[in-house]
């Protein structure tokens, strides 16, 4: 996948992950350095689908969009 940065970042304890699109379409997905490396393994994988469905464009509740 093209146009991604993943970066290890303190996070509050309940969050895994974020992505964020700039304005130029690239994704910057920040995920929770204080997780095992196998929960960090797992919000790379949740966050890369998001990207992978175009979530970001989606009117879908974030509710619904977060239930995969």
């Amino acid at each position: 996948m093209e146009d991604v940065c993943i970066r290890y970042i303190d996070l509050p304890c309940c969050v895994n992950g974020v992505t964020v699109q700039d304005e130029s379409g690239f994704y910057n997905v920040y995920i929770n350095a204080r997780l095992s490396i196998e929960s960090q393994n797992e919000a790379i994988k949740h966050e890369l689908t998001h990207i992978k469905r175009d979530d970001f464009y989606s009117l879908e509740s974030i509710q619904k969009v977060e239930s995969f």
